[in-house]
C-alpha cells in the first residue's frame, strides 16, 4: 500500500492520465476525481498528501473546491496545485502571487509538473493569517481590519445603490427625449 496519495481533479481523462505517467516512479498512489464533487469527497475521505486542482469543473468548480479548501484549517494545510488552460481564469477570482498554492497552466512538461509540486509543499506549510473579530483581512496584498473591511463592504453597497438610483434618473431622462424627439 502507497504511503502517499495525489488526488487529481479534472474532468479530463487525458489530463488525469498524463499527469499519472509524469509521477515519478515511488512509493504513492494516484486518486482520481472528474469533477469537483467527487474531488471534494475524495479530500474528505482519503485525506490525499497532494492536491492536483482544475480550475473548470463540473458540478463544482475549481474555484468552489478551492474556497471550501480554504475555509478548513485541516485541509488548507495540503499541498495544492491549480491547473488550468488560460491563467486569466484563474487571477479573475485570485489575485498573484500565489501565496498559498501553486499553479500550472496546461499543457504542461513533467519538469514543470514536478517544480509546481515542490513550490505547492513550501508554500502549504507557510503559517496562515487567521481571521478572527478584529484580526486583519489581506485583500489584494493589503492588510486591514475587519472593522475597515465590513466599513469598505458597506460603502461599496451603497455606492452600488447609488448607481441604480443613476441608471434609473438616466433610463427616465432618455425616455424623456425620445419622447420629445418623436
Amino acid at each position: 500500500m502507497a504511503s502517499h496519495k495525489i488526488l487529481v481533479i479534472d474532468d479530463s481523462r487525458v489530463i488525469r492520465m498524463r499527469v499519472r505517467d509524469m509521477l515519478p516512479q515511488g512509493n504513492f498512489e494516484v486518486i482520481e476525481a472528474k469533477d469537483g464533487v467527487e474531488g471534494m469527497e475524495a479530500i474528505r475521505d482519503q485525506r490525499p498528501n497532494l492536491i492536483m486542482l482544475d480550475f473548470l469543473l463540473p458540478r463544482m468548480s475549481g474555484w468552489e473546491v478551492f474556497q471550501e479548501i480554504q475555509a478548513n484549517p485541516d485541509l488548507q494545510r495540503i499541498p495544492l496545485v491549480m491547473m488550468s488552460g488560460r491563467k486569466e481564469e484563474v487571477t479573475e477570482k485570485m489575485s498573484e502571487p500565489f501565496e498559498y498554492f501553486e499553479f500550472i497552466q496546461k499543457p504542461f512538461e513533467q519538469k514543470e509538473l514536478i517544480e509546481a509540486i515542490k513550490s505547492a509543499m513550501v508554500k502549504a506549510r507557510k503559517p496562515r493569517r487567521p481571521v478572527t473579530a478584529a484580526g486583519p483581512v489581506t485583500t489584494a496584498g493589503e492588510t486591514v481590519s475587519l472593522a475597515e473591511f465590513q466599513a469598505l463592504q458597506a460603502q461599496v453597497q451603497q455606492l452600488q445603490g447609488e448607481v441604480a438610483q443613476l441608471k434609473g434618473h438616466l433610463a427616465k431622462v432618455l425616455a424623456f427625449i425620445k419622447q420629445k424627439l418623436k
